[in-house]
């Protein structure tokens, strides 16, 4: 059986409701410039011997180090220092934390915090955010979730987990297929595609009170939700009228506003700018699967992609960039591209399959589908570095995938 990747899935269910151009060179970087890592010295920072407090300490250093920033010393001199303690008192958790330039002694956070003891690993994501931030001046991504696909005995779910891979939970439990989670702003909601009624239906899912909502559910195909950064609005894939194409839907008033109408080729997989104001698309009316941009109010559209024979499953970081999946040599590789100026990196390069890249937070990593011996995997993948790290242990078994990043 002739394998068909995840990233292909809403584009090939637009296409089965349905009854080249000159480019400039591209541009190909294998990856980007690796970024500055600044030696961060943590000798100063010491835990109890609760497993409480050892276990915000455990987890602080572990953040410090995925944020791709920082090279961890425990004695020497440092670029920066952290000062400070983490003790458990009662059913709490409680951690002081200062960090220093050491060269100009400039203090540039100093902060308490509390937080109950079974909750040690979240205020830890919490002080390396702010860490990162202090430092840097970019966003940490500790304390961000990642949404997931677990399939098991040909049944797919959808999980959540933390940016490290712990914390890993259910939130469905429908026995049934449901695809491409998205998260809406703030990371309080999900998107997903979902075939509880047999036939694919976008659902809205409320992560706070856990309830759900059927949003679109046409004639025809409804998939490839995602939410603008507003929150106000849903661009989405339906064939209600007898092709498919992408809409806007009003979430409060549930209106629809048809973007494309290319009479006979699939248009699917909308990604939002950051700004909200323009949608990144995959259409195949160019004979092959490709990307295009458009404004919000449709109409427009233009081909970004031009690397290998196909482009698919577009996410737009805060960065600028679209990250996608494209094929080459018959291998699925991701790669960025500047929808601006149309220049593309390559940012994979072997024989496995990489597929539904999502953006942290960050706008330095992304989470990933790796696809090897027909079995799916996460990992995040540092931009900067170039570096590689499996989201979930083996130990945890199944097939993950279609990773979607939360916003913060």
């Amino acid at each position: 059986m002739k394998y068909i990747p995840a990233s292909l899935t809403c584009l090939f269910l637009a296409a089965a409701f349905l009854a080249h151009d000159a480019w400039a060179q591209v541009s190909v970087r294998k990856r980007p410039n690796p970024g500055e890592i600044s030696p961060l010295d943590i000798s100063g920072f010491t835990a109890g011997a609760d497993p409480a407090a050892a276990l915000f300490r455990k987890t602080l250093e572990e953040d410090l180090l995925r944020s791709g920033w920082f090279a961890i010393i425990r004695s020497g001199r440092g670029e920066y220092a952290v000062t400070g303690s983490a003790e458990a008192g009662g059913a709490d958790v409680k951690a002081r934390c200062e960090v220093f330039d050491v060269s100009t002694r400039e203090r540039l956070l100093g902060k308490a915090y509390s937080l109950r003891a079974v909750d040690a690993r979240r205020l830890a994501h919490k002080v390396a955010d702010e860490i990162v931030l202090a430092i840097t001046g970019k966003p940490g991504i500790a304390s961000s979730q990642i949404a997931l696909v677990g399939a098991q005995a040909g049944k797919k779910e959808l999980y959540l987990c933390d940016s490290d891979g712990a914390n890993l939970r259910q939130i469905t439990r429908d026995n049934t297929l449901n695809m491409s989670p998205k998260f809406g702003p703030g990371g309080k909601t999900l998107v997903y595609t979902t075939f509880f009624s047999r036939f694919p239906d976008v659902c809205l899912y409320d992560l706070a009170s856990g309830r759900r909502t059927i949003v679109a559910s046409y004639p025809g195909l409804n998939a490839c939700g995602a939410i603008s950064p507003s929150g106000r609005e849903l661009a989405l894939t339906l064939s209600k009228d007898g092709n498919p194409d992408i809409f806007i839907m009003d979430m409060a008033s549930k209106r629809l506003t048809r973007l494309t109408d290319t009479r006979k080729y699939a248009e699917a997989s909308p990604a939002w700018s950051p700004d909200g104001r323009r949608i990144a698309f995959v259409s195949d009316r160019g004979g092959s699967p490709q990307l295009y941009v458009m404004d919000r109010a449709g109409g427009g559209a233009e081909r970004i992609s031009s690397l290998g024979s196909e482009n698919v499953d577009p996410d737009w970081g805060v960065n600028g960039y679209v990250a996608c999946s494209t094929k080459l040599g018959g291998r699925y590789q991701i790669s960025v591209i500047n929808p601006e100026t149309k220049e593309v990196s390559q940012i994979t390069n072997d024989e496995l399959d990489y597929e539904d890249p999502s953006w942290a937070p960050d706008g330095r990593h992304l989470v990933c589908t790796v696809r090897r011996n027909y079995r799916s995997s996460l990992f995040i993948i540092d931009m900067m570095t170039g570096v590689k790290v499996a989201l979930l242990s083996d130990k945890q078994g199944g097939d993950w995938s279609m990773g979607d990043w939360s916003p913060e």
